[in-house]
């Protein structure tokens, strides 16, 4: 493991990317944590507001801490120690930013609502595709080489970026949690691409129109998966983000 380490992380200088996704993941688990705390009314914490007692999101020190991280490893040059503290503090921005994504792209508060689990999303699509340049993207940029160990590391990224192909195409048909998974998990990323497109997803919308047949087969199969899975679904996105206002049991208001 040491030596893995050594030649594949530190090496190459890849330990500040591996440092800031753990901080970023830490932080979105234990921000998740603390949120659904407060709005079960448990524990210590409580909001945190203004003087005029406005809601201060967290969001706000993600952006300052992002801030420090990005532009102090640029304006320092880091390296060895200091690339290590700003690569975590980068991480732990992002990890605040991200967890309220949603806030961001509709101007308005919907941690707890379905547009809020968007930030479940892409904190997920984030940290895959973080732990894919660790593991696939730059795996040449490591010195003494052989040639037979480097048209293997060519031959990872080849296959790293059909999985990005196939994970798109699993986006486009509406498939977005098989795309997820999708991206860690290249056979489901090829499951999701050759299945039928769900209706009102654009690849249905720009493929399907002239194919009255095709639509009606994906909203017949859409329809059975639904009834299949939409239960456990739904339990694995409420685990993982919370349940959306007007679905709570036993919780209080919260944020």
């Amino acid at each position: 493991m040491g030596h893995w380490l050594e030649r594949n992380i530190i090496e190459p200088g890849k330990l500040p990317l591996l440092l800031a996704l753990a901080a970023f993941i830490i932080t979105f688990a234990v921000t998740r944590c603390i949120t659904r705390l407060i709005r079960a009314g448990r524990g210590p914490f409580h909001d945190v507001t203004g003087a005029d007692g406005e809601h201060v999101h967290h969001v706000v020190p993600g952006v300052f801490l992002m801030l420090v991280g990005g532009f102090g490893g640029i304006a320092a040059d880091a390296r060895g120690l200091t690339a290590s503290v700003v690569a975590v503090l980068f991480g732990i921005g992002a990890g605040l930013v991200l967890d309220e994504f949603a806030l961001i792209l509709h101007l308005q508060d919907v941690y707890w609502t379905e547009q809020g689990r968007q930030s479940v999303e892409i904190v997920v699509v984030t940290a895959a595709v973080v732990a894919m340049l660790l593991a696939g993207f730059v795996p040449l940029d490591i010195h003494n080489v052989s040639t037979e160990e480097r048209l293997t590391r060519g031959n990872a990224i080849a296959a790293v970026l059909v999985n990005f192909v196939l994970v798109l195409i699993t986006l486009l048909k509406g498939k977005r949690w098989l795309a997820l998974w999708g991206v860690l998990l290249p056979p489901v990323a090829l499951f999701g691409a050759v299945r039928l497109a769900r209706p009102g997803s654009p690849w249905a919308k720009r493929l399907y129109h002239r194919h009255p047949k095709l639509a009606a087969r994906a909203t017949r199969r859409a329809a059975r998966h639904d009834a299949r899975w939409a239960g456990p679904s739904r339990r694995a996105e409420d685990w993982l983000g919370g349940t959306p206002t007007g679905e709570r049991r036993g919780e209080g208001r919260g944020r």
